[in-house]
């Protein structure tokens, strides 16, 4: 269906086409409360970055056990990643987010109640588990209501939530535990969790009352809209080949396990900025809490501007490996630094934000690599298997990092093992692919 802009007829000022207000007006209703219910997901997971800023030596835990922990997440993750999706076929989208949200919610707000490093682990596999299915769930969500060639933009957009909730994560943090701490004999790092789990809770019910199912549920929308959405959903659907075996054809790729690798880099540096940007802020010589809130929220401003830079401009020109792996590779050059080096609080953050910028910026073209790589019936259990391996490596990186750092008894370990496996990112991209055929 044509999305030119058309002229009125009445004023001669150019006006959408009914296509164009049609996905405006779903864009509108749909995508700020996902990207809303994202963010907080992202801030519930990564909070942990800043309560260890006080729980690590008030319960006595060391770094193998934080690494052990923060591994934890991606155990129940993707356990309990492929059951939810199937769950969401038999009940819908909207009693499945409910779900999630709700138990994300509890489960994050349950280690307010942690004592010791086996609670720990249990209440990280279990915040894991809860928020299985919700990216994936919201990624197809957006397949109900978008056709393919406008999902790019507000699938951009939607991942917008990743600099924003480290953002608005650190400030808020930051205040939560210095004015809670002590309230009702809890330490700031117990508000800090109940806190932030408790609007998720409440955004279940808000999704579960406010988003529609699929497109014919929506009130909302005129019955002209309805058949264009729809017949635009169909006509992809229809266009798609068959998946039979796509994951058993996948599995004797060697691509697959090349972009997996370098996944894996994009995953663990992402994860880097969000677990360790607060220590490394208090061990630079700020003590206050709020303010190391407060600076952790500048390399993330910087991040969603590069994330938007490097994605449009690798979109200019049509190229995806060398945005990837320069970007791979500056954040792998500024970890390097930091792991070489003790640093003032100055040059620590912008080194940080070098790190944090450089990671998201090479988040855009590399997710379009699987896609232009892999092609015919093993396509989506090609991309599933690049996400699933990567993802399943990430349980085991924050335990390796927890290792180095307590035999060596510096963060300086973590810091050179992060800027290893970035530069060995990079290199991979680069040397191991062939650059996909431009469209």
């Amino acid at each position: 269906m044509s999305s030119q802009v058309q002229p009125s007829s009445a004023t001669g000022v150019a006006e959408p086409s009914p296509a164009d207000a049609t996905y405006r007006k779903i864009k509108w209703r749909i995508l700020p409360l996902i990207m809303l219910c994202y963010t907080v997901a992202l801030i519930d997971r990564n909070v942990i970055g800043f309560a260890r800023l006080d729980f690590m030596h008030q319960l006595g835990f060391n770094e193998v056990m934080y690494g052990i922990g923060t591994g934890m997440f991606f155990i129940g993750y993707f356990v309990f990643e492929v059951p939810s999706n199937l769950w969401l076929q038999k009940i819908g989208v909207r009693l499945t987010f409910l779900r999630i949200m709700i138990l994300w919610g509890l489960a994050c707000a349950a280690f307010a109640m942690m004592r010791s490093p086996t609670e720990f682990y249990l209440y990280r596999f279990l915040l894991g588990a809860a928020e299985a299915g919700f990216f994936p769930g919201v990624l197809l969500y957006i397949t109900f209501w978008i056709p393919k060639a406008r999902r790019a933009s507000v699938t951009a957009l939607f991942m917008a939530a990743l600099p924003i909730a480290g953002m608005l994560g650190g400030p808020l943090a930051g205040t939560i535990m210095r004015l809670f701490d002590g309230a009702l004999g809890l330490h700031g790092w117990q508000w800090l969790f109940i806190v932030e789990g408790l609007p998720a809770c409440v955004l279940g019910v808000v999704v579960y009352y406010f988003l529609d199912n699929k497109p014919a549920d929506a009130k909302w929308l005129t019955a002209p809209e309805k058949a264009l959405v729809q017949a635009d959903v169909d006509r992809d659907s229809a266009a798609s080949p068959g998946q039979h075996h796509s994951l058993w054809q996948a599995f004797g790729d060697k691509r697959v396990y090349i972009l997996s690798f370098v996944a894996l880099a994009v995953f663990s540096g992402a994860a880097a900025n969000a677990y360790w940007i607060p220590t490394i802020i208090k061990n630079s010589g700020i003590k206050d809490v709020l303010h190391v809130g407060l600076l952790s929220s500048i390399p993330f401003l910087a991040g969603l501007v590069t994330q938007f830079l490097v994605a449009r401009h690798s979109d200019k020109v049509g190229e995806r490996r060398w945005h990837v792996a320069l970007c791979l590779g500056t954040a792998a050059a500024a970890w390097l630094v930091l792991g070489t080096t003790h640093l003032t609080t100055a040059p620590a953050i912008a080194l940080l934000t070098v790190c944090t910028a450089a990671t998201l910026g090479a988040t855009g073209p590399f997710w379009t690599l699987p896609g232009s790589t892999f092609s015919g019936p093993k396509a989506a259990g090609s991309i599933a298997l690049v996400t699933t391996l990567a993802g399943l490596g990430n349980v085991f990186v924050p335990m390796i990092v927890g290792v180095l750092i307590d035999k060596t008894g510096t963060l300086a370990a973590s810091q050179l093992a992060y800027g290893t496996l970035l530069l060995a990112g990079a290199i991979t991209i680069v040397a191991a692919t062939r650059a996909p055929a431009r469209p």
